[in-house]
């Protein structure tokens, strides 16, 4: 076997394992959460740092244009600078939230590590705003933003490629399950 053959076999067995660690009842509570903002015509708020900024848009441009679904991202460079600069970095998601966020609203936090100070701000504005949050981390069990969210998707790995694909994985397999459930109807 290639060198190439061995290394792809054992990453994409690392991906399916941890995307294939999802419980059947955080899958299914995921969908309802999805489905009860297009309910209720709220929308879905994905946010990210770095990497996870990334999956954050591709979510957000596969909700708006393949579910029929309302959501936004908080990606605009001048936004991020206007509001850490003002505000602080740790604040300027929080804040962006008190601008944006209406009650009912879904936050989608995407956070490797789930440390990321900015994030933890993020979901304790969004539970006074009265939204439900969607954690998605990795790394560390004990993380402090896996204990935050409404829903706690967790990643059992320490290697940042292997939980953003898994994030990015079960976030889209949520929304693809919604599109055709939607067609059946």
């Amino acid at each position: 076997m290639s060198i190439k053959a061995k290394y792809c076999n054992n990453y994409f067995k690392k991906i399916y394992s941890s995307s294939n660690s999802i419980k059947d009842s955080e899958f299914e509570l995921l969908v309802r959460l999805i489905e009860s903002s297009q309910k209720s015509k709220n929308k879905i708020i994905f946010v990210g740092n770095g990497g996870s900024a990334s999956i954050a848009s591709h979510l957000t441009i596969d909700c708006i244009n393949a579910a029929n679904l309302r959501a936004v991202n908080f990606n605009d460079p001048e936004m991020i600078t206007c509001l850490s600069n003002d505000y602080g970095y740790e604040n300027w998601i929080g804040k962006a939230l008190g601008f944006y966020a209406d009650k009912g609203d879904i936050l989608v936090l995407i956070s490797s590590s789930g440390q990321s100070e900015n994030m933890l701000v993020a979901a304790k504005m969004a539970k006074k705003l009265k939204i439900k949050v969607v954690t998605l981390t990795g790394f560390s069990s004990d993380n402090p933003l896996r204990r935050q969210g409404d829903l706690n998707l967790w990643s059992e790995s320490n290697e940042y490629n292997i939980v953003e694909m898994t994030h990015h994985i079960w976030l889209l397999s949520a929304i693809d399950y919604i599109i055709e459930k939607n067609k059946e109807i």
